[in-house]
């Protein structure tokens, strides 16, 4: 219908169809922040998918605000596009990863994962659902357990999003990302959640 109807630059011309183009863009960012329950819909940035979004924060958050020796706690469960961008940051700033270990039933060591916490970590990166097995970790207390600790969390929604009715405000995570093709929308396109305070203060990704 777009590409029919209303086929111009978005925010990048004065005429009709860059309006409508315009108009209909920013309309789909409102429907995102209402389906996620975020306070505003400048929480809701556009990325490619859910490894891009993950990518976005971390080199734009992780290369502002991580230093030699900073702990950065993932888990065994992660699918590479929450681990690999974390590597790369954690190359350039001298970050350290740890992983949460999993029980005998592939849930997440609890005990162990308070242990990580211990050590001030400055970000938990966990997925909400596993992609591999399914599991459905406990995200409510693992974001609560990190913002006691003073981490910032992000939640790699991506198995999440298509089953769950999720709410930004309510479960309070810095971070939470997830790709259209999971919604059965086209492919090539996702969301970046985050908190305005956090967002604001991070630098450009890309110019």
């Amino acid at each position: 219908q777009y590409y029919t109807t209303s086929n111009a630059n978005v925010h990048r011309a004065a005429h009709y169809l860059s309006d409508k183009a315009t108009l209909s863009f920013e309309q789909a960012r409102v429907t995102v922040k209402q389906f996620i329950n975020a306070r505003s819909d400048n929480e809701i940035i556009w990325t490619r998918g859910t490894t891009e979004a993950i990518n976005l924060v971390a080199s734009s958050w992780g290369e502002s605000n991580l230093q030699p020796g900073d702990v950065i706690i993932l888990s065994e469960l992660e699918h590479h596009a929450n681990i690999v961008p974390w590597q790369l940051v954690a190359e350039k700033t001298g970050a350290i990863i740890k992983a949460v270990r999993l029980n005998d039933d592939f849930s997440l060591d609890m005990a162990h994962y308070r242990q990580l916490l211990s050590q001030s970590p400055k970000l938990v990166a966990i997925s909400h659902v596993s992609n591999a097995i399914g599991s459905i970790n406990p995200i409510d207390t693992i974001i609560s357990l990190a913002k006691t600790a003073g981490a910032v969390t992000l939640v790699d929604g991506a198995q999440a999003v298509s089953h769950f009715a999720l709410d930004m405000q309510a479960l309070d995570c810095d971070f939470y990302v997830f790709s259209g093709h999971k919604l059965f929308g086209p492919t090539g396109i996702g969301v970046l959640y985050g908190k305005a305070a956090l967002l604001n203060a991070m630098p450009p990704w890309q110019g």
